[in-house]
């Protein structure tokens, strides 16, 4: 499947630019409410509670879309989560009244979540071992640039609408696009979504992947949610200046995933991980150290960003190699533990942060960072035997 067109009658190449397009967007449906809820709440009471909708639409359409793809393959599923994510896009330019709102980003993150789960699922599936983690960490880097445009967009354009309605119709043309191409076709015939996802479930070695994603995601969420709080309340960093700190964070896990084909063809998937993951702890430990200097936690912050890079890519690729016949639902099965991760870790860390206990971020990091370390090597055993 690596030529430019497959057995099955579709172009890998078209097919993998397809699945970039679906990425970028979920990259913005991320980082949607960050540059603009401020605005929002000074508009409509009640927006601040709209992050909560959100994750709880990103977490179902991630469960649903891996046994829905398998069973029924991948093109109407992405038209319809673009269109979802469209909807609560416009939803966000056009409604004032709180209700509305709370609807249309339950609509991007819906759309987002089965964006980001089916379109790792898809490029897991056009490309064989040889070249799976490499492209999938060039997806990762795609969706990184959803998130730096969308927040570049905002930062130079005080209207929030004007993006909305930018990235909108961005979308409505790579619809058009998807409407245009074919996909590849359905894998499983007989077994219905539920007992699909029923049978995997019982997979030792689909566990032990999921906690890794489970600890990863964990440690990427709290980083995301409280850095800034950290910076001010450790460091005594103003707030413009720990806020811009996660830029930075992006900018470094894009440098991170752009050269991971590379990286996977010359040291392999271990040695890479272990590199990567190196790297992170040793984000985390200037974190702590130089949490007063800005320039020392800018630095931390690129390479948090490099090192959490290849997790996600490397983890998926073993999950669809080892799962091929049920990739999709198998990456479904592991996402959805992963956000179960990073809800578990902002709720520990923000019940610490109510102590004031704000120095605990950089250990509950580290802690994370040596238990992926410990755990990888076992999943990898596990799904070999």
């Amino acid at each position: 499947m690596t030529g430019s067109i497959s057995k099955s009658g579709y172009s890998v190449p078209t097919v993998f630019i397809a699945a970039c397009a679906g990425m970028f967007f979920f990259g913005v449906a991320m980082l949607s409410l960050g540059p603009i809820l401020g605005r929002l709440n000074g508009v409509v009471e009640g927006a601040n509670r709209l992050p909560s909708t959100m994750s709880l639409g990103i977490f179902l359409g991630t469960i649903l879309f891996g046994p829905v793809v398998d069973r029924f393959g991948y093109k109407w599923l992405l038209i319809f989560s673009s269109v979802f994510a469209l909807a609560g896009l416009q939803g966000l330019a056009h409604f004032d009244t709180v209700g509305a709102l709370h609807a249309s980003i339950f609509c991007l993150g819906f759309g987002g979540g089965i964006l980001n789960g089916e379109t790792n699922a898809l490029v897991s599936d056009i490309y064989d071992d040889s070249l799976r983690g490499g492209r999938l960490g060039l997806l990762g880097a795609v969706y990184c640039m959803g998130a730096l445009v969308w927040t570049l967009l905002n930062y130079f354009i005080p209207d929030y609408r004007i993006p909305l309605n930018v990235l909108s119709a961005l979308m409505l043309g790579f619809i058009v696009f998807f409407l245009s191409i074919p996909f590849p076709k359905k894998k499983l015939s007989e077994k219905t979504p539920l007992s699909a996802m029923t049978g995997l479930m019982k997979s030792l070695p689909l566990w032990l992947f999921a906690i890794v994603l489970f600890f990863e995601s964990g440690l990427e969420g709290a980083q995301a949610n409280f850095t800034i709080t950290y910076f001010v309340q450790k460091g005594g960093l103003g707030l413009p200046a720990a806020t811009f700190a996660m830029t930075w964070f992006t900018i470094g896990m894009l440098a991170g995933r752009l050269p991971l084909g590379k990286m996977l063809s010359g040291l392999g998937s271990l040695k890479t991980l272990y590199l990567y993951l190196s790297v992170t702890l040793v984000g985390v430990v200037l974190m702590f150290a130089g949490a007063d200097s800005t320039v020392a936690a800018y630095i931390a912050m690129v390479l948090l960003g490099f090192g959490v890079g290849a997790t996600f890519p490397v983890i998926l690729n073993y999950i669809g190699g080892t799962y091929q016949s049920q990739s999709g639902t198998a990456i479904s099965i592991a996402m959805g533990i992963a956000l179960i991760g990073q809800y578990a870790f902002n709720f520990l860390t923000g019940a610490v942060y109510e102590n004031g206990n704000y120095v605990s971020l950089p250990f509950l990091l580290s802690g994370a960072i040596l238990v992926m370390m410990v755990l990888v090597p076992v999943s990898v055993r596990a799904s070999k035997k």
